[in-house]
């Protein structure tokens, strides 16, 4: 396993922007794809977006298109989220991971590292 670190949550008012980063801590980091997962209090963790490490593409859930933008710098083996028109229903603790393999990005299972999380809260 890899080990994650993000960084960047925050508290902020609706329609405000957050900018989240995950960095893997190890030198030859080459993940297949990157994601990042939330967890709302009470509820399942849920798929946000993810992007392939090789080529950049990338995957949204319907809930952030257009509002969110995942993006990758693979010199600093970073990943980040950029969150904008933040809602109060974004509110969450958001958590990004790593997968070696392909295939059914939008479930945890996939994923074979984890960070800790960041909280993000979003006032009205």
């Amino acid at each position: 396993q890899v080990q994650l670190v993000e960084s960047g949550g925050g508290l902020v008012q609706a329609g405000e922007s957050l900018r989240l980063s995950c960095t893997a801590s190890e030198r030859t980091f080459s993940p297949y794809r990157m994601g990042w997962f939330r967890q709302r209090l009470g509820k399942e963790r849920e798929f946000v977006s993810a992007i392939t490490w090789s080529d950049g593409n990338t995957y949204y859930a319907d809930s952030v298109t257009g509002r969110f933008t995942i993006s990758r710098d693979n010199a600093k083996n970073t990943v980040y989220l950029q969150m904008n028109s933040l809602k109060p229903e974004d509110t969450a603790v958001y958590y990004c991971a790593a997968t070696s393999s392909s295939g059914l990005f939008r479930s945890t299972v996939k994923y074979d590292s984890w960070g800790q999380g960041t909280q993000v809260t979003v006032s009205s």
